[in-house]
């Protein structure tokens, strides 16, 4: 099916969804972090999940797997390293670089947090026929996939609106 194909009415919908629910979690990540009295930044644990299902890293690379800019990460690690889930290590491949890497702490905390979020996605699908679980997941793999592989796009078509129309005169 060509992108002209898929009604207006469809992607509105579609659009209207996917604000909600950013919405929807950056509101539940702020009451995240003022119930833990600012102790607990959501989007840190980003950080740690990459580490733990990637292993250790430069931080550039980091930044570059996260979508993220590097005074972010900065900052978010260095909060991590603070609280002991990270710690800074040797690149073995150039030891006058470092790699970020999970501690114990770390993979302690990453464990609780995982489950923290399976129970509340399990909350959230509990009344979902196991066939509509897959058919989400695989749908939202998709969807997640196909927005990575056509942001490029995407922003250079948006870099376009803002610039005024060259005058023929």
């Amino acid at each position: 099916m060509a992108s002209a194909d898929i009604p207006d009415t469809l992607i509105d919908s579609v659009a209207r969804q996917l604000i909600r629910l950013h919405r929807l979690r950056d509101r539940t990540n702020a009451q995240i972090a003022a119930a833990s009295n600012g102790e607990i930044e959501p989007a840190a644990f980003a950080i740690l999940f990459q580490l733990v299902c990637h292993g250790p890293m430069r931080s550039g690379a980091l930044a570059d797997a996260l979508y993220s800019d590097a005074s972010t990460i900065s900052r978010q690690v260095a909060n991590l390293v603070k609280r002991g889930f990270l710690e800074r290590r040797a690149d073995a491949t150039d030891g006058r670089v470092s790699v970020l890497a999970v501690t114990a702490a770390g993979r302690e905390a990453a464990t609780v947090i995982r489950a923290r979020r399976n129970r509340s996605l399990r909350r959230i699908m509990a009344d979902w026929t196991p066939e509509e679980r897959e058919s989400f997941s695989g749908l939202l793999l998709r969807f997640v996939d196909d927005y990575e592989s056509t942001r490029s796009a995407a922003l250079a078509g948006l870099y376009s609106i803002s610039q005024p129309a060259e005058s023929n005169s």
